[in-house]
C-alpha cells in the first residue's frame, strides 16, 4: 500500500478514486507516565513519555486507515492526513485520513 500526503503520485496516474478512508484510535495517558511528565515540564524539555504515545497511536490510525483502503480495493492513499482531539479528561484521538485510489503506473 502505498502512502502519500501529496494528491499525486510521481510517474502514477491514478485510475480510480475509491473515496475517503480513515482510521482512529483514542488513547488516555498512564498515570505513572503523567507524573513524571509533569516534572519534566516544570524543568522544561521534551516529554518523551507523551512523544511516544503519540507516535503510538499514529501508527494505530494509519493501520487502520490501511486495512480500510484494503476493504476498498485500493493500492494507495493520497492526500493523507492526520488531526488529533480531546476526547475525555486525560484521553485524545488521533484520527488519520485521505483518499482510498487505485495507481497505474504512466
Amino acid at each position: 500500500m502505498f502512502i502519500t500526503n501529496t494528491e499525486t503520485v510521481p510517474g502514477a496516474r491514478i485510475a480510480r478514486s475509491l473515496g475517503l478512508v480513515q482510521g482512529s484510535t483514542v488513547r488516555a495517558k498512564h498515570l505513572g507516565r503523567d507524573i513524571m511528565s509533569g516534572f519534566k515540564n516544570l524543568a522544561g524539555g521534551e516529554l518523551t513519555a507523551y512523544t511516544e504515545l503519540l507516535t503510538e497511536s499514529r501508527n494505530e490510525a494509519i493501520t487502520r486507515m490501511i486495512a480500510h483502503a484494503q476493504q476498498l480495493g485500493a493500492n494507495a492513499v493520497v492526500n493523507v492526513r492526520f488531526t488529533t482531539a480531546s476526547v475525555a479528561a486525560g484521553a485524545a484521538e488521533m484520527y488519520a485520513y485521505g483518499t482510498a485510489v487505485v495507481l497505474e503506473n504512466d
